[in-house]
């Protein structure tokens, strides 16, 4: 009776040992709040992944850049320090000008045609990232962008010498056509950055202005909506080639499903986020006609710039669209 205890006791042993070796678990730093709709997608996504592997994968998701800072994430995973994460697509403008389009002022300035550019450059987009060693998971535009400032902006030159946030060289380029001054600093750091005098003025969504409470420091927004970027989730491919089949298909049902979802979220956190930027007080303005053609003329020169830049490339991409 002792002898078949014990070897119920040893398979037993053996089988749990083998369940947890099947299982993986994958720490997934992102660089934005919890409160922001990529991250609300991110958490979905991973809990897609888990009930649809029976928990063979988990994704821990670190939100707020509290695992690794926003410009090091893509590096990490790159190098295998984490299996995945989520970036901004602009931040790897450096790396491949093929990065930088989402970035480019009124290229595209709905989501119809944002979608058009989405799907005119993902297979260069999944090429680049495909010769670092990285999968392209899914990706999911902000809102469009917009001019938050301390006083009305009614053309360019009221922007002239201020101290603007950058956080992708796309914007650091624009800040220097726009005559300003171009400060690195990311989302987390964005309220400090304007309590101190590090920046005055920023472009970005309506979806940060409200998740770093822009009516601390700021009154207006000008709701010039200039382009749409995106953030991009993506993993390590050798993390993701050692996965089972059943879980790499899961993983990809799960992309697909976060990217359809994310697209719709975007659509309704505009008018959500811009709503509440003016319920805290913010002066929500449209853009005056001298101001949005200054804007389409710094766009030409940042769209000649990149067609430059990307060369063959871009053009293909540019011409998919067409």
């Amino acid at each position: 009776m002792k002898s078949l205890r014990l070897l119920f006791v040893l398979a037993t042993t053996v089988l749990l040992s083998a369940t947890a070796l099947a299982q993986d678990k994958w720490d997934m730093p992102t660089p934005y709040g919890d409160g922001v709709h990529h991250t609300i997608n991110v958490r979905q996504f991973s809990d897609d992944v888990a009930n649809a592997t029976g928990g063979k994968l988990e994704i821990v998701v670190h939100s707020g850049a509290s695992l690794i800072k926003h410009p090091e994430i893509y590096r990490a995973v790159r190098t295998g320090q984490v299996p995945i994460g989520e970036i901004f697509m602009g931040l790897l403008g450096n790396d491949d000008p093929l990065f930088k389009l989402d970035n480019i002022p009124f290229l595209v300035s709905d989501f119809d045609g944002a979608k058009s550019l989405w799907d005119a450059s993902r297979p260069a987009v999944e090429e680049a990232l495909s010769g670092a060693g990285v999968q392209l998971l899914y990706a999911v535009p902000w809102p469009p962008q917009g001019f938050y400032t301390k006083k009305p902006v009614s053309s360019v030159a009221d922007l002239n010498g201020l101290k603007m946030r950058a956080y992708s060289p796309s914007t650091s380029r624009l800040a220097v056509l726009l005559g300003a001054t171009p400060t690195t600093v990311q989302t987390p750091e964005i309220p400090q950055a304007f309590s101190t005098g590090i920046i005055d003025a920023m472009v970005t969504s309506p979806s940060t202005g409200v998740s770093s409470q822009s009516w601390d420091y700021v009154t207006n927004y000008t709701d010039t909506q200039a382009w749409i970027p995106k953030n991009m989730v993506v993993v390590n491919a050798r993390a993701f080639k050692r996965l089972d089949a059943e879980v790499q298909q899961a993983v990809l049902d799960a992309a697909a499903a976060a990217e359809e979802r994310g697209w719709q979220m975007a659509v309704e956190e505009t008018t959500a986020k811009t709503n509440e930027l003016a319920e805290n007080g913010i002066t929500v303005a449209s853009p005056s006609p001298e101001f949005v053609e200054e804007l389409k003329a710094v766009g030409a020169t940042m769209s000649a710039e990149w067609a430059e830049e990307a060369g063959e490339a871009g053009q293909a991409v540019l011409d998919r669209m067409n």
